[in-house]
């Protein structure tokens, strides 16, 4: 359980860097994704999922 809470912290971190170092930037991207359709922003979010699982396997199991 301790994992799962470690993971969680190291999302907030990661999610908190972009806004921290560039606001403009951040806010930015942000009114560049309002303004993408659902469909869109569903296939990006599904893509992230996947390539996060698929590194996380691979770190967990070795890359060879």
């Amino acid at each position: 359980m301790s994992e799962l809470w470690a993971a969680l912290a190291l999302v907030l971190v990661i999610e908190g860097l972009l806004p921290a170092i560039t606001p403009k930037g951040y806010r930015k991207a942000m009114m560049s994704m309002a303004q993408m359709d659902a469909r869109s922003i569903r296939i990006t979010g599904l893509a992230s999922m996947i390539i996060g699982a698929l590194f996380l396997f691979f770190l967990k199991n070795g890359l060879t």
